[in-house]
This record gives C-alpha cells, sequence and structure tokens, in this order.
C-alpha cells in the first residue's frame, strides 16, 4: 500500500497547481485540516473538480493505479471524502488498500 507521505504530496501538489490558477489572496491551504467542500471552504465546485482531477492523475502517474475519486460509493456516503484535505487522503489510503480481486 502506497506510503500516507506520498499520497499527501499528490494532493499537495494538486493544490498547487490549483493555486497557479488562483488570485494570491484567495490560495489555498496546504494543510490536512484544509477544507474542500462545504460552507467552511474557499474551494468552489470548479476547483475541486480540477483538484480531484489532479489528485486522479498524480496517483495514476505515481502508483499506476487508475483511482476514480468521485463516484456513487464517494457521494453515497455520510460523510463526504471531500470535507478536508485529511479526508480525502483517508478516503485514497482506503481505495489505495483494497484488494482488486
Amino acid at each position: 500500500m502506497p506510503d500516507t507521505q506520498e499520497i499527501q504530496s499528490i494532493i499537495f501538489a494538486a493544490i498547487d497547481e490549483l493555486n497557479v490558477q488562483r488570485e494570491a489572496d484567495r490560495q489555498v491551504e496546504k494543510s490536512l485540516d484544509t477544507k474542500l467542500f462545504g460552507k467552511d471552504s474557499d474551494v468552489d465546485s470548479l476547483d475541486l473538480v480540477n483538484l480531484i482531477v489532479s489528485v486522479e492523475a498524480g496517483l495514476a502517474e505515481r502508483f499506476g493505479a487508475a483511482v476514480t475519486l468521485a463516484d456513487e460509493r464517494a457521494f453515497s456516503r455520510k460523510s463526504s471524502p471531500f470535507k478536508s484535505v485529511h479526508s480525502l487522503l483517508a478516503y485514497i489510503e482506503e481505495l489505495l488498500g483494497e484488494d482488486p480481486t
């Protein structure tokens, strides 16, 4: 299973890509506590989609794993895996740790 630090670095790299497109006063903080979704988030829906796509691409490049983050399984959860960087990280670890058989 991939290391937590490796996954976190992929998420943070996606945040860096997102921040390139944002104004200097609207930068997304690279922290496990950063809110990605919901009323306390500074990330709008388009930014979230871009972030998810970037993370999926980073996972595929780094681990050779085609991971779909935004699917029915993710959206049917009681607590969104996109709520924060921490919850996204935990969700990715869960997905990558599953037995594909």
